[in-house]
């Protein structure tokens, strides 16, 4: 596998700022690289060779036919994670992760289905329904569609799930873990790394960290599909947060 981000891209992005030492898991120590103004900083060396491990196990598994679900819900990672996952053609989770996505995924099946049948044109459940019941249905087609869009055409259980931020999305990494999928992930200074079976150490606030590091999953599936990869909407940041990418370097002020 060709890991095409170097230490310079990582640098630039400001992967390397974790937060404030007061709020860092111990067991991110062999990440860390150095204390500076009360932060910590990140080993990029380290962040490109667990990167490079969990590109080729994605390379891998893409090859084949694997399915990947992508997780992002922070404000940072949603736009970034919608688009990366819809540019390689796998799924996402961009909203609030509803307990048993994975672990109740009948019943999701279920409410998936009922959303396909409340979507159908001419379908048979408007049929005889006064305008207030059929208002009522509508508006249960805007909430399932908002909750289900990105899962929508999973037709099973993801063979790997992606994670920007698992300290946020513990409930995803605990059924993940409980049904045995791997979790590829980027993880920051106040997470505990060992949860994850491809941990990538890196600066979760980041939009340009979290671009660079989607992206590339992206490509790699892409590749591993034998796909081309074409520069453009997936190597950038969505167009609506562009303005906030200067002050990535900033973040570990906020963290």
């Amino acid at each position: 596998m060709n890991n095409k981000v170097n230490f310079e891209d990582l640098l630039s992005t400001g992967a390397h700022f974790g937060h404030v030492t007061s709020k860092w898991n111990p067991n991110f120590k062999p990440f860390i690289l150095m204390e500076k103004n009360g932060v910590h900083i990140i080993n990029l060396d380290k962040t490109l060779l667990y990167l490079d491990k969990a590109l080729n196990f994605i390379s891998t598994l893409a090859s084949k036919k694997g399915e990947f679900l992508f997780v992002g819900t922070k404000k940072q990672a949603r736009d970034i994670v919608q688009q990366e996952a819809d540019r390689c053609s796998m799924f996402y989770v961009v909203e609030r992760w509803l307990g048993g996505t994975l672990t109740n995924f009948s019943t999701i099946k279920k409410s998936i289905k009922r959303l396909n049948l409340l979507e159908k044109e001419g379908s048979h459940i408007y049929e005889n329904q006064t305008k207030k019941e059929v208002q009522m249905l509508n508006r249960e087609k805007i909430k399932l569609s908002d909750q289900h869009r990105g899962i929508k055409d999973m037709r099973r259980l993801p063979d790997a799930i992606i994670i920007v931020d698992a300290k946020l999305e513990f409930t995803a990494v605990k059924e993940a873990k409980v049904l045995g999928i791997p979790i590829i992930a980027i993880v920051d200074t106040n997470t505990n790394p060992n949860d994850i079976l491809y941990p990538i150490p890196a600066n979760d606030d980041s939009l340009r960290t979290i671009q660079l590091i989607t992206s590339s999953i992206a490509d790699t599936i892409l590749e591993a599909n034998g796909k081309n990869v074409k520069p453009g909407p997936g190597n950038t940041i969505p167009g609506s947060l562009e303005k906030s990418t200067s002050d990535d370097e900033n973040k570990s002020d906020q963290k």
